[in-house]
């Protein structure tokens, strides 16, 4: 019964995989596997890996954390809006922000949303300089484009936030009839004077723009004023061409790996290399399978931990086997050196295996994202290695070999 239930398995997995196979043979009929492709990193999908400086200067040390996850938010959802599919915004080190924009069409286009993302300042008036309140984007609460009731041009409506509401209150009451600059992105677009005490927390932009420009910047902004400015310092830009090519040798090498680990197994151990191969292949079709589900970003490296795990899972069936031979050439039965080989081996396959995935684990908390998936990969491998070179081939000796 074990044996039915582990090929049926392997066969739905399969089709999890490769679901492509199954939709054509079904395809005069309404039912459709779903197709669900794995996610795969920019090394092998192309797209572009910026870096980006955050200026935390005017940010006191306790609230840089909270700044720099505010940037990631803001650029993250800018991303979102700009289409990109699955994009990966994360925040590296004190002041650094990665962007990563999976099969973006323009880059250009795509680093300039980035790049002008504006952030909003208020400026006053002291001993003939402009220096900053203190209010900024960071208080806004959302942005829309409104007119001016008198000369009906267009402008920009800004509501902050309580935090907001006060400063802008202070504000007003010490620059009465004084000058109060707005700037963006550092320049000064608009320098009204202040009439009045602002009580409600609202103000407006206003300039020469054109109903697009206001309704393009409060958009902008609506989306989320950045907290601090940011600059781009790196850009890698890896095209659809080398990406593809890339896949296709992962997937090359891949396959001929496995090859090459069935021929050794049924060259070495003939009926018990049989066994293993059908191991090995539930084994990966059942990584591939976590690998779509979570989803797991396959990069390069990730690909290379996979292709490691695969060696690992076979060498834990050759644990197993030279048991199964030591114990046959004893005069033990063909039953009782399998029990007795699985008992033996499994110290050994449990030590190296658990040795692995601490090591993996390490590598997962304390190295960069490049590392990060190869260690992913290697740790995802080695938990199912142990299950198919235990459950899995076990179950398959005992039905052949009683």
């Amino acid at each position: 019964m074990k044996i039915i239930i582990l090929i049926i398995i392997f066969v739905f997995l399969s089709f999890f995989i490769y679901p492509q196979l199954l939709n054509r043979w079904l395809g005069s009929l309404n039912f459709k596997f779903p197709e669900r492709p794995f996610r795969l990193g920019l090394d092998l999908l192309g797209g572009a890996h910026l870096v980006y400086q955050a200026d935390l200067t005017n940010i006191p040390e306790k609230e840089q954390g909270d700044s720099m996850v505010g940037v990631r938010d803001v650029i993250e959802r800018r991303v979102n809006l700009y289409g990109v599919a699955e994009p990966n915004v994360q925040v590296s080190g004190n002041d650094r922000l990665i962007v990563e924009l999976p099969q973006v069409k323009d880059v250009g286009e795509a680093i300039k949303l980035i790049g002008e993302t504006p952030f909003l300042e208020f400026m006053e008036l002291v001993n003939e300089n402009f220096v900053s309140t203190g209010l900024n984007g960071k208080q806004l609460k959302r942005a829309k484009l409104a007119f001016d009731p008198n000369t009906n041009l267009p402008m920009v409506s800004l509501e902050f936030n309580d935090e907001g509401s006060k400063l802008l209150l202070e504000i007003s009451k010490r620059n009465l009839k004084k000058p109060l600059a707005i700037f963006l992105d550092g320049q000064p677009i608009s320098i009204p004077t202040v009439q009045d005490e602002i009580t409600n927390g609202q103000a407006v932009i206003s300039g020469q723009f054109t109903i697009n420009e206001a309704r393009e910047l409060a958009g902008r902004l609506s989306a989320g004023a950045l907290p601090v400015p940011i600059k781009l310092t790196s850009q890698q830009v890896v095209g659809p061409s080398l990406g593809k090519s890339s896949l296709e040798q992962s997937l090359k090498a891949g396959f001929y790996g496995l090859i090459a680990l069935a021929l050794f197994m049924l060259v070495f151990y003939r009926g018990y290399g049989l066994v293993a191969l059908f191991a090995l292949l539930f084994y990966t079709v059942s990584v591939l399978t976590i690998f779509k589900i979570l989803p797991v970003t396959l990069t390069l490296a990730g690909i290379a931990g996979f292709i490691l795990s695969l060696g690992m899972a076979v060498d834990g069936n050759i644990l197993i086997f030279s048991r199964i031979k030591e114990e046959v050439k004893e005069g033990k039965s063909r039953a009782s050196a399998i029990n007795i080989g699985f008992e033996r081996a499994w110290s050994s396959i449990r030590d190296s295996q658990v040795t692995t995935l601490i090591a993996a684990v390490i590598l997962y908390i304390f190295t960069t994202s490049l590392i990060k998936g190869f260690a992913l990969t290697l740790a995802i491998g080695t938990i199912f290695s142990i299950f198919s070179a235990v459950y899995v081939t076990k179950a398959f000796l005992k039905k052949i070999y009683g």
